[in-house]
């Protein structure tokens, strides 16, 4: 058992002076810096422009940057984000073996290429060999996951983010110049016209 080497150095909680915490191994905590609801964003922003959709606000950070503008004080911001799964068919155990298949075979000839960099004989075999094996175990494989779920998830789907809402920010003190330039692009109603 180790001692403070002097009483003033122990952490004794609710005593006068003892709100800081005692040192550990990496040494003595510093108290967070900011105020204390999170990390520092950098400077203050103001919002220039919303848009219902992404390439509405992406016009306008490139008219931006078409007249000089600094844009690396701006950000595209999507709010009310939703995820969706749009589902692409249905998956049947044949399926399932067949993109494993697909996924194997590409697996296959890798190593059958690996192996036939250092093969003195009939290289090509040896990458059709790894092709077919790694096909075979693909499928199998593809296969016996797809039994295994027992039809729990009989689909292929595809996830995306998709925000409904793009509002373009600015640092504060560039929000002014921003929106000069943002006026000669006429924009109406918050969205930027054609160009």
């Amino acid at each position: 058992m180790t001692t403070p080497s002097s009483p003033t150095s122990a952490w004794r909680p609710g005593m006068p002076g003892g709100d800081t915490l005692p040192s550990g191994p990496a040494g003595r905590p510093a108290a967070p810096s900011g105020d204390g609801h999170g990390p520092e964003t950098g400077p203050p922003t103001v919002t220039i422009g919303s848009y219902p959709d992404y390439p509405s606000a992406q016009r306008v950070v490139d008219h931006l940057a078409d007249n000089r503008f600094p844009v690396e004080h701006t950000a595209i911001v999507g709010t009310n984000l939703t995820l969706v799964e749009t589902v692409l068919g249905r998956m049947s155990t044949a399926r399932a073996a067949l993109v494993g298949a697909g996924s194997g075979a590409w697996f296959g000839l890798f190593i059958g290429l690996l192996f036939g960099i250092f093969t003195v004989g009939n290289w090509i075999a040896v990458i059709l060999v790894g092709l077919v094996i790694g096909a075979i175990w693909g499928a199998v494989f593809g296969a016996v996951t797809h039994a295994m779920t027992g039809g729990r998830r009989d689909f292929t789907s595809a996830s995306s983010l998709r925000a409904g809402q793009y509002a373009v920010t600015v640092d504060a003190q560039f929000a002014e110049q921003a929106r000069q330039l943002l006026g000669r692009l006429h924009l109406g109603a918050g969205q930027p016209s054609a160009r």
